[in-house]
């Protein structure tokens, strides 16, 4: 599948909010956004997690919680605190959150059903 950006705006517990051109990457677990801009919009870390690179390397990363709001729709999701510099990315939970999938022929956002047993 290749590659591609979508729009996407995170909305802080500060009320402030970004809007972000960001990789659509389903391979990775966790959204991204530089930790800067993420603690400019009042966003805390919750937690560390053990996160697994592309390249292979594993180190451990702060994971936080903001809104994201994609093609209307608006949820709560968990967000990586990346370096300074990093490129944005949109992960798969918060992809499923939004019940988006990718279209990888056209390289572009779809709506989907979500699954429950």
């Amino acid at each position: 599948m290749g590659t591609f950006s979508h729009p996407i705006r995170y909305i802080g517990p500060n009320g402030r909010d970004l809007d972000l051109d960001a990789l659509v990457d389903t391979g990775a677990s966790f959204s991204s956004v530089p930790g800067n801009l993420l603690r400019e919009l009042g966003v805390q870390p919750g937690r560390r997690v053990r996160i697994r690179l592309a390249n292979g390397e594993s180190h451990v990363q702060d994971l936080g919680e903001v809104r994201a709001e994609l093609a209307g729709d608006e949820v709560t999701t968990l967000v990586v605190f990346g370096e300074p510099g990093s490129p944005p990315a949109i992960g798969a939970y918060t992809l499923e959150g939004l019940t988006l999938g990718v279209d990888p022929v056209d390289g572009r956002l779809v709506p989907m059903e979500g699954w429950r047993l």
